[in-house]
């Protein structure tokens, strides 16, 4: 009889255990739930009555020219951004500390800058108050109140975002694999191309959608640098000065409804590949 007391005890604690365990899966379970409900609670802000929404020509032809303006300018900063951030973030997370240390302190600055002080900083030293902007105006690179203007903002707003992501993104990719792939004769374009990058793809998406959402919902510096061409948050803004909150909300749907996409794609296509 003792023989088997001991393997029925050792059933009834487990169970215990399995108990304790499901109880604390559903207690978090539940902090989590009301974590995303307090996250989600803002959007309730759609039902508020702030009166019939207004969507009249004078409200509906700037706010449509607005999206056009975000969508694509911010579409060209993101290409730029990639284009330069990609090599310079694998550079980054292969040199030495110090050297990353003076490198992150550097992409840090734009980032830390409250984004209307960047803004100024940003008219003042390519606007025609500078050398340097009297220079681009010779040449018809107009740097304030244009496209050129909206799309530099945004390369200084996102760069940082993206390059810093993009570095936590390779230091997530094993050296010793590099190497050994280094070592079967492939060039290091090949082994940034084979290994590297689909190793690391779904830390740059990470990447890439925080400095896209950083970048199209920008307001303080780019209403200072571009407030012409107004993109959305610009025309939003506009919006709430003119006419108030009814010919605010349907220009807000619209930009959830582009903005929102673009980042979850990418973690969908993303965490497609890593998984195939």
């Amino acid at each position: 009889m003792m023989r088997l007391a001991a393997p029925n005890l050792c059933i009834h604690e487990q169970g215990k255990i399995d108990t304790l365990t499901n109880s604390r899966k559903w207690l978090l379970r539940g902090a989590a739930a009301l974590f995303a409900l307090a996250l989600l609670y803002p959007f309730t802000a759609f039902l508020a009555d702030v009166g019939p929404w207004q969507w009249n020509e004078s409200v509906r032809g700037p706010a449509l020219s607005s999206v056009r303006v975000s969508l694509s300018l911010t579409a060209l900063a993101m290409l730029i951004i990639v284009c330069v951030g990609t090599p310079l973030a694998a550079y980054i997370a292969r040199c030495g500390m110090r050297e990353r240390l003076i490198w992150q302190a550097v992409l840090l600055l734009p980032i830390l800058l409250p984004p209307l002080a960047l803004g100024i900083l940003l008219t003042l030293a390519f606007g025609p108050a500078a050398k340097l902007g009297q220079i681009l105006d010779r040449y018809g690179l107009v740097m304030t109140n244009s496209p050129l203007a909206f799309v530099v903002t945004q390369v200084y707003i996102g760069m940082g975002y993206f390059v810093l992501g993009a570095i936590a993104a390779f230091d997530g990719v094993p050296v010793m694999l590099e190497k050994q792939a280094a070592l079967l004769g492939h060039t290091p374009l090949q082994v940034f191309a084979r290994v590297t990058l689909p190793l690391s793809r779904l830390g740059l998406a990470v990447a890439l959608s925080l400095a896209w959402v950083r970048a199209i919902g920008e307001f303080g510096a780019v209403v200072v640098t571009a407030y012409y061409p107004a993109g959305i948050p610009v025309q939003l803004w506009v919006n709430l000065q003119s006419f108030g909150l009814p010919s605010v909300m349907p220009l807000l749907v619209i930009f959830l409804a582009v903005a929102l996409p673009f980042p979850w794609l990418v973690h969908v296509v993303a965490q497609r590949k890593r998984h195939a």
